[in-house]
């Protein structure tokens, strides 16, 4: 996002330009559940733009403007310097401060400019052809109210100033009169109402103050985490950053604010999510157990009791995607929330399982229990549509996505020949997750549930599962695993990085791991930054294409440590030794997506446009590969940890993972 300002906070966000400026540019604005709620606001002194000295974020919930007024001579030094300083939490909390540091009076003309379009965060990508509605200003006192309603469906945003202003429209206008050495401080409050509720911003005359008062929660949650010691400077920064990250993307759920979990990325997807939730949590657990608890009760809350064709619901299914802005609100859209996902139910079990082993919370596992039978009921009934072993998707919603996978866009199944394929369709690495889903669901049966007769048959329907898999999905002419079944069981014989999946799951057959590997590994799908969506021989390649060629850390490192579970080390230090390099060029942060042109042509990686960042999965890879690199697992409630790679990265060691309720040292 180059230089501009972000602030963030339980899942609202504020974007600006470097000057804390927003002029209805892209996704620029205040955006509080799915809704922006400030498309201009503006501030110009003498009726110019501030002319900028510095600006920066003093951590993700606030920051600090630095300038002067327009045209001055810098040489000289100008009579009057300007800070703006700003804050979110509850709301937003502006202080503009203008001082005088000349010994002759100043007189500094102050307009502030706000206004909204209203504009769902679907309508930023997809304007409507036409405005609807009903906007409203009041200016009452020191205020200025802008509302919306639409249909019964109402947002305001109430702007309070703590001195009386002129003006007309949304417009505050203050005629400042400097005393010589003086300053003049002005207060603003920004609150929006939502859901009938009004938000509450911090109000205080001393910033440091605010800045107290909301780092806490970010950092406690970075200080919680295990102590990286190593003295390579990439990994560290990495590590810090994404933990930063993760900190600030975290949001409460919308039925229990004590539920802090991981939107999936900035800007576009502010909300809460199954599968990206999901396996940011499992590639956080060794480093942040809570995000793993509150993402599985939170959409344990939500999951379907009913079928509902609009929202592509069945029983026991795990949300896709839930919104609370005007397109959901007013049933324009599905997200309400929308089901369209199969792969979230079993990632969702493959958690529980996993949160369990790390943490012994057996509490949470007897209290989703129910959940947990109904997602594998979904597995076993309506997740398979005709009944033959597979899990297989076709939307009914009209207002649904087409791929109900990972690679959810329009065009991502595509054959070798560039045909798209026709559902019902099961893509290979749902069914890994499916067999992990079982063996998970079998033990937590054995151990903690005691229910040996059910342990039994679903070790059984997972061994007879795999034994299917790798006869009807394996491409024999082409040596690689299939995408997909398409509707009529043919192979859709593409080559792709979801292999890489199917190691992590478990489904491939040892006697396949290596050719799996090293299939993975050829120059056509490992573009020497990570492993492109699909192969660069396939005819639908596209090195920028969203799921057709691109490249996606978080699928690198699940198929690294897919990699790692096989015994193929070499294979996966490459893959872990190219995603910390990519860290490098993105200040630490690694993107959600990058262009798929190879390394050797482009020497240095290529952002994908209007990618995430932060964004959760891309966030918690890191973490992940550090699991990976330590070769760390729980076995018998013990922490297994054997380091490798030490020949790229150093000596590495993580101090204080949690393991069942103690802290544990790697290696």
């Amino acid at each position: 996002m180059g230089n501009r300002l972000l602030l963030i906070d339980d899942g609202r966000f504020f974007l600006t330009d470097e000057k804390g400026d927003v002029v209805l540019h892209g996704t620029d604005g205040l955006f509080v559940a799915d809704v922006r709620h400030l498309a201009t606001w503006s501030l110009l002194l003498n009726h110019e733009p501030l002319r900028l000295l510095t600006s920066r974020n003093l951590d993700d919930r606030s920051a600090r403007i630095f300038g002067t007024l327009a045209g001055v001579d810098l040489r000289e030094g100008p009579s009057v310097t300007v800070m703006r300083d700003r804050k979110i939490g509850g709301g937003v909390a502006e202080n503009l401060v203008l001082h005088n540091h000349s010994r002759t009076p100043q007189i500094v003309d102050v307009e502030l400019r706000a206004g909204s379009d209203w504009s769902d965060i679907f309508e930023i990508r997809d304007p409507p052809l036409e405005e609807e509605g009903d906007a409203d200003l009041v200016r009452d006192g020191q205020t200025l109210r802008l509302s919306f309603e639409l249909a019964g469906w109402s947002r305001t945003t109430e702007i309070t100033f703590s001195k009386p202003f002129e003006g007309d429209e949304a417009t505050a206008k203050f005629h400042v009169e400097l005393a010589p050495k003086s300053r003049w401080i002005l207060r603003i409050g920004i609150a929006s109402t939502v859901d009938g509720l009004r938000e509450s911003p911090i109000r205080t005359t001393s910033p440091a103050v605010v800045s107290e008062r909301l780092k806490p929660s970010a950092a406690t949650f970075i200080d919680r985490a295990p102590r990286l010691a190593t003295e390579n400077r990439l990994l560290e920064a990495t590590y810090r950053q994404s933990l930063e990250d993760l900190a600030c993307l975290r949001f409460s759920a919308p039925h229990d604010e004590n539920l802090w979990i991981p939107a999936a990325g900035l800007p576009w997807f502010m909300a809460l999510f199954g599968r990206d939730s999901l396996i940011t949590a499992y590639q956080a657990l060794p480093f942040a157990p809570d995000l793993a608890r509150s993402t599985l009760k939170a959409l344990a809350h939500y999951q379907a009791a009913e079928r509902n064709d609009f929202r592509d619901a069945e029983p026991g299914k795990i949300l896709h995607e839930l919104r609370r802005g005007k397109l959901a609100s007013l049933g324009r859209v599905p997200h309400t929330p929308y089901y369209g996902t199969h792969d979230a139910t079993p990632l969702w079990l493959i958690l529980l399982d996993e949160y369990e082993r790390w943490t012994g919370d057996t509490e949470l596992v007897d209290e989703l229990r129910g959940p947990a039978f109904g997602a594998l009921a979904w597995i076993e009934g309506h997740g398979d549509v005709d009944h033959d072993g597979y899990l297989e998707y076709e939307s009914r919603s009209t207002g649904g996505l087409t791929n109900h996978c990972w690679k959810d866009s329009r065009d991502s199944i595509v054959d070798a020949r560039g045909r798209i394929a026709q559902g019902p369709i099961a893509t290979s690495e749902i069914q890994g997750y499916a067999y992990d889903a079982r063996l998970r669901m079998s033990r937590l049966c054995r151990e903690v549930w005691g229910d040996e007769l059910r342990a039994a048959r679903l070790e059984g329907d997972a061994l007879t599962l795999k034994k299917a898999f790798n006869e009807d999905f394996w491409v024999d002419s082409m040596g690689h695993f299939a995408l997909a079944l398409d509707g009529n069981k043919e192979q859709v014989d593409s080559l792709t990085s979801n292999a890489g999946h199917l190691l992590w799951s478990g489904i491939v057959e040892p006697k396949r791991a290596a050719e799996v590997s090293a299939r993975l590994m050829s120059p056509d799908m490992c573009n020497g930054w990570g492993l492109r969506t699909l192969a660069a021989g396939e005819v639908a390649y596209n090195p920028i294409g969203y799921h057709t060629g691109s490249v996606w850390p978080h699928d690198t490192g699940i198929a690294a440590e897919g990699m790692r579970r096989y015994g193929e080390r070499d294979s996966a230090a490459k893959l872990l030794e190219a995603l910390f390099s990519i860290a490098g060029y993105f200040e630490h942060r690694l993107p959600e997506v990058f262009a798929g042109f190879s390394r050797s042509d482009t020497r240095m990686p290529v952002e994908y446009p209007n990618a995430s960042r932060p964004q959760a999965w891309a966030a918690g890879t890191p973490l992940l590969a550090l699991r990976t690199m330590l070769n760390m697992d729980i076995a018998n409630g013990q922490l297994k940890a054997e380091p490798w790679m030490t020949d790229v990265f150093g000596p590495v060691t993580l101090d204080g993972i949690i393991v069942r309720g103690k802290r544990a040292t790697a290696p």
